[in-house]
């Protein structure tokens, strides 16, 4: 098989039985989180409620691990779903030889996925031609400054709603190249909207910027190492009533941002052309390059990680041991963390 568009994956998942393998890569995150997040409902909807998830990163990753599972029979279900999260897109020789491995003899009782953020040509390989041969392999590449308004328009009418083109490049012009940015403000429009094609001025009411903080400026903060602005946002959210998991998108998406630019500076990359690849507007970049002198990258990858712990007690579901802290606290001592090295010690 060869490559799809996220979209047409979404679309075949529901007209096809699951295949023993995806691969779903690129630079634009939330399309590669939505895409992941409908294979899993498409595993849910074919009965399968087992998932095990591996995070390969660092210098030791437990790709070990990774083919025990999957030998190991599944606990809950007759098929699961074994989960990898490799950031970076490389696996490595040994990593590449378990996948490759895997595909050439796929046990019948799992579906393999596997997601990075970092994909270009030179990514692939035969672990990933692997994976094509029997399932499939979506890429989401990054959406270029011309395609967001159709890009927008697209997603305003799957939310049934309707705007002229003005309106449209009002809200291109708020996102600053941002999707998920632009998913949650859509989100907030079809709730605020009253059914009624939305021209500019209307645009500019529903996204317009008010008193209250939102987790864009909670982000900003964090970066640029505002500690006590962090902590009277965090406050001012809880009190207006949102919910920690409706915040941890953005955020962990600009951790991950993070920890990337920061194997990309260790590395001694290209920090200007990162940039442009991350679609980090000039007006930002400030804040990301003192954060990044603040921590190194093995740092960056343990704030995503913690991250990924806060969702976990969010959602109710701590590990094994694990003190069950408020998703709250939990949340600001993570952002107490990237704002000033001084606050890691709230992280144990």
């Amino acid at each position: 098989m060869g490559e799809l568009a996220p979209a047409r994956l979404a679309a075949q998942l529901s007209t096809e039985p699951l295949r023993p393998a995806y691969l779903i890569a690129g630079p634009e995150a939330l399309i590669v989180l939505e895409a992941a997040d409908a294979l899993r409902a498409a595993a849910r909807d074919a009965g399968i409620t087992d998932r095990e998830v591996f995070d390969i990163e660092g210098k030791d990753p437990d790709w070990d691990s990774v083919a025990a599972a999957f030998n190991a029979p599944g606990l809950f279900s007759t098929r699961r779903i074994v989960e990898v999260r490799m950031p970076g897109g490389k696996p490595g020789k040994d990593g590449a030889e378990i996948l490759t491995a895997f595909c050439a003899n796929p046990p019948p009782d799992v579906v393999l996925l596997v997601t990075c953020a970092e994909w270009s040509k030179q990514h692939g390989g035969k672990w990933s031609e692997a994976i094509a041969r029997i399932g499939h392999v979506a890429i989401a590449w990054q959406v270029k400054p011309h395609e967001l308004p159709n890009w927008i328009e697209q997603r305003l009418r799957s939310r049934g709603l309707r705007a002229d083109r003005d309106a449209v490049q009002r809200l291109v012009e708020r996102i600053e190249g941002n999707l998920l940015a632009a998913a949650q403000e859509i989100d907030k429009l079809v709730l605020l909207s009253d059914g009624a094609s939305i021209d500019a001025a209307r645009m500019d009411f529903l996204v317009s910027d008010s008193s209250r903080y939102d987790v864009f400026r909670l982000v900003d903060a964090a970066m640029n190492g505002e500690g006590a602005h962090v902590s009277r946002m965090l406050h001012g959210l809880r009190s207006e009533g949102e919910a920690v998991p409706a915040l941890l998108g953005m955020v962990a998406m600009e951790l991950q941002r993070a920890a990337l630019l920061a194997r990309v500076q260790a590395r001694g990359g290209n920090m200007a052309a990162e940039f442009k690849a991350q679609r980090i507007w000039d007006s930002k970049q400030a804040a990301y390059t003192r954060a990044l002198k603040r921590h190194d990258a093995a740092r960056w990858e343990r704030f995503a990680a913690e991250a990924g712990r806060v969702d976990r007690i969010a959602k109710g579901r701590p590990r094994p041991g694990q003190d069950p802290t408020d998703a709250w606290i939990a949340l600001e001592r993570v952002l107490l963390a990237v704002a000033d090295p001084r606050a890691l010690r709230l992280l144990g």
